[in-house]
């Protein structure tokens, strides 16, 4: 059941048709943005441009992604109200948008009649899941990912994502 999970430029850039992302969590605390976070902290300020070094490499895959057409949707369910992260999350998330991502906000509030896997994941051509784990403080844990192509974990994602998309709000008209 469980695989060696792909590299994460693999598994998108072998995306035919969908890739979905599920964000469960009010706060990430891993390296790579620690300065970015606190910066935003400080001063309200993020790095909006795509083409800067910390978003190049993200937004090389998901423009060739969408240029392949790809529909790239992620949805993250969040605490209102939101923490520091989520509130980072949001300012920046017009890159996303403007790279090809779908963008959409659900409260957590509306989500507990609804059945969720225990960690995000990313759902490729509703086949392939690869999900990401964190510690509880929000660091990497190791295994940092898990990967797999079972049929019913599939279908809990695909049920799990549709739900939340369903009901969320589109980037554009949530306001933190």
């Amino acid at each position: 059941m469980w695989l060696n999970a792909p590299d994460f430029d693999q598994l998108l850039g072998g995306a035919r048709h969908t890739a979905v992302h599920l964000e469960l969590r009010d706060t990430y605390s891993v390296p790579d943005e620690a300065d970015a976070v606190e910066r935003f902290r400080r001063t309200g300020a993020s790095d909006l441009d795509p083409d800067s070094e910390y978003w190049r490499e993200w937004t090389r895959m998901v423009r060739e992604a969408a240029d392949r057409g790809v529909a790239i949707r992620r949805a993250r369910i969040v605490s209102e109200p939101v923490t520091l992260y989520t509130r980072y999350l949001h300012a920046m998330t017009q890159v996303n948008v403007t790279a090809g991502e779908e963008v959409r906000w659900l409260a957590r509030r509306d989500t507990c009649d609804l059945a969720l896997p225990g960690e995000d994941f990313w759902l490729v051509d509703s086949s392939r899941v690869r999900f990401n784990h964190f510690t509880g403080d929000g660091d990497w844990a190791d295994p940092r990912f898990s990967y797999t192509e079972d049929p019913a974990v599939v279908k809990l994602c695909t049920t799990a994502f549709d739900a939340v998309w369903e009901r969320a709000v589109p980037h554009e008209q949530y306001t933190v």
